[in-house]
């Protein structure tokens, strides 16, 4: 048995359509495949939800639907011939409401067309790679984008100067026509105008009728400091113009950081990996890091130093964004083995070896003694 549509909804039967709309928005989120990979349920739920609106939302569909229930759409019931699924394909249908929801798409997608054929223009995406030492300090920066702007000719009207586009004799400007199916009445797009409400005899001779031309602009983009790699910046309005006359669509800059040749970085920390001799580590020394802030820090090796001992430096961090605090940089350290001994030194460090003792190489020698005695356990 086919479930309740308000219920699929969950709307009370009085629903208007701002709430029907509101009501499939929040479902429609939720249950979407892109967020549900590999869940059958979910995409069950997505189709239900999708039948649900596509009839509630229409006013015939949804009083036939209050008569009969689904008996209305179903073949050979009242529905004249509309059948399961999204049949129909009335203004404002589900594929606008859809669009509503996911139509930040990079590259366009389908454009929202408005009164007078105006087109919402293409969302746009940018590729920007900056260095480390930008990001945490910031920057505004020029990048020349080529795109579509607004034709100074005609203004973005699409018609030659002196005339102007005429409304569409066949849906007389509604940019739908209407046609009889049975038991409805079913809404087209209008063959004669393509849906915009008007045609233009006399096309505008710069943009051929478009309303923008191709042009390359230059735009200041603001990196805050802290930016991280892979953040998205929105410039509002500064994608490709709209079609005669349309609003404008959104220019979007992704950025990438570039691998650092010291650092590597955790959120707000880095982290710097230090090579030290093997004298440095055992008998102790200093030594500085250049810090992106432009500064150096002096790093204490305390006496007996072990490989992989890590070192704080609390604030010499990246920024983190739009705030006043800084995360911390962490000096790691690495033992580097000497190489290319010299008779001497190989002299020396065999004497060392004779006479150092278990408590020189308390690690080691605690090591081989349990090794020994793991070994020992399966010999008997």
């Amino acid at each position: 048995m086919k479930r309740d549509l308000y219920e699929t909804l969950g709307v009370g039967r009085s629903a208007d359509e701002k709430e029907l709309k509101s009501a499939f928005r929040k479902l429609a989120m939720k249950y979407h495949p892109d967020k549900n990979p590999g869940d059958a349920e979910a995409e069950k739920s997505f189709k239900e939800i999708n039948e649900a609106y596509e009839t509630l939302k229409d006013p015939q569909k949804r009083a036939a639907y209050d008569r009969y229930g689904h008996a209305a759409f179903e073949q050979g019931g009242m529905g004249g011939g509309f059948g399961n699924g999204f049949a129909g394909g009335g203004a404002g249908g589900f594929s606008d409401i859809f669009e509503d929801i996911f139509g930040e798409m990079m590259g366009g997608g389908r454009q929202r067309r408005s009164a007078g054929g105006r087109e919402r223009g293409a969302d746009l995406r940018y590729n920007m790679e900056i260095s480390l030492e930008e990001a945490y300090s910031g920057k505004t920066a020029q990048i020349r984008v080529p795109t579509s702007i607004t034709c100074d000719v005609c203004s973005g009207s699409g018609a030659k100067p002196g005339t102007s586009p005429k409304t569409c004799a066949t849906c007389q400007g509604s940019g739908r026509v209407r046609a009889a199916q049975g038991f409805f009445s079913i809404e087209r797009t209008c063959p004669t105008c393509g849906g915009r409400g008007q045609t233009i005899t006399d096309p505008c001779t710069k943009c051929h009728g478009q309303g923008r031309v191709m042009e390359e602009r230059t735009l200041s983009v603001n990196i805050p400091a802290g930016i991280e790699d892979g953040t998205r910046i929105r410039l509002s309005g500064e994608g490709e113009a709209g079609l005669r006359g349309g609003p404008a669509g959104d220019l979007y800059i992704f950025l990438s950081v570039k691998p650092h040749e010291f650092y590597q970085r955790d959120g707000a920390d880095l982290y710097c990996s230090v090579p030290i001799s093997m004298t440095t580590a055992a008998l102790g020394g200093k030594f500085d890091v250049a810090t992106l802030d432009g500064t150096k820090s002096r790093v204490t090796v305390p006496e007996g130093t072990q490989a992989g001992k890590q070192f704080r430096l609390k604030g010499k961090g990246m920024p983190v964004l739009r705030s006043n605090q800084s995360g911390d940089l962490y000096i790691q350290i690495q033992i580097e083995t000497p190489q290319k001994l010299t008779k001497r030194q190989r002299e020396l460090l065999q004497e060392f070896e004779q006479i150092s003792s278990k408590e020189n190489n308390p690690e080691s020698t605690g090591f081989f003694a349990r090794m020994k005695d793991f070994f020992d356990t399966l010999s008997d």
